[in-house]
């Protein structure tokens, strides 16, 4: 009996990992998604489709951040690669979280802002999330308070407030996202932020800002002047 040829791509694989090891600068983006995707399909030359992906999508970014649905219409994502990329998701999600978890006091909007791009800014829906932090501006919790359509998260400023008292929250940081890309803040957004600043100065609660994201930026209602 013949022993079985070796596949061609495993020695490609072999030396792509190679010259990861050695320049992992020098590995063009669809080299990086080929080695990404071997993490879930050993069994398959992946090269095909590193580069659907990334043609799809329009970039590596883009690819990596593409929601389920997304990858639903690309042949030959199936549900492992779907799942490994939701843990990837999850991890740069709490990467981008971990100034904003740390216990250091927060002192620049941007931190906040960070934490919301990373968390929320490549969303096809907007997702509404608060954090409540203590007197000294730490981060007690950071959670999803609404979760809505494209271009609307339901928020009930009634809602937010009790949940800061539940955690004894001094202060609150709102923060949501704008799947259309501009973080310009609408007329409903500026009413709701009035809302639920109302409500919480009636119980000696500060809103500390409002964060809007995309994927890419971020516009403070603090720094904007509305708070």
């Amino acid at each position: 009996m013949t022993k079985p040829d070796t596949p061609h791509y495993l020695g490609h694989r072999q030396r792509l990992k190679a010259k990861l090891v050695d320049n992992s600068r020098s590995l063009a983006d669809y080299e990086i998604m080929e080695l990404v995707l071997a993490q879930v399909l050993p069994r398959r030359d992946t090269k095909p489709l590193a580069k659907e992906l990334i043609d799809r999508f329009g970039s590596l970014k883009s690819a990596i951040t593409a929601r389920p649905d997304q990858l639903d219409t690309v042949k030959g994502v199936g549900p492992a690669v779907t799942a490994h990329w939701i843990l990837l998701q999850e991890l740069y999600a709490r990467l981008g979280e971990a100034q904003a978890r740390s216990g250091i006091p927060l002192s620049d909007p941007r931190d906040v802002a960070e934490a919301a791009m990373a968390r929320l800014g490549g969303k096809g829906v907007e997702e509404f999330w608060t954090a409540f932090l203590d007197s000294k501006n730490r981060v007690i919790a950071w959670e999803k308070v609404g979760n809505g359509t494209v271009n609307a998260a339901p928020v009930f400023p009634r809602e937010i407030i009790a949940m800061a008292l539940r955690l004894e929250a001094v202060s609150i940081i709102l923060a949501h996202n704008h799947p259309g890309g501009d973080p310009t803040p609408s007329k409903e957004d500026i009413l709701l932020t009035g809302m639920i600043k109302e409500a919480a100065q009636n119980l000696d609660i500060a809103v500390h800002d409002h964060i809007v994201v995309t994927d890419t930026d971020y516009y403070s209602f603090y720094e904007g002047g509305y708070l």
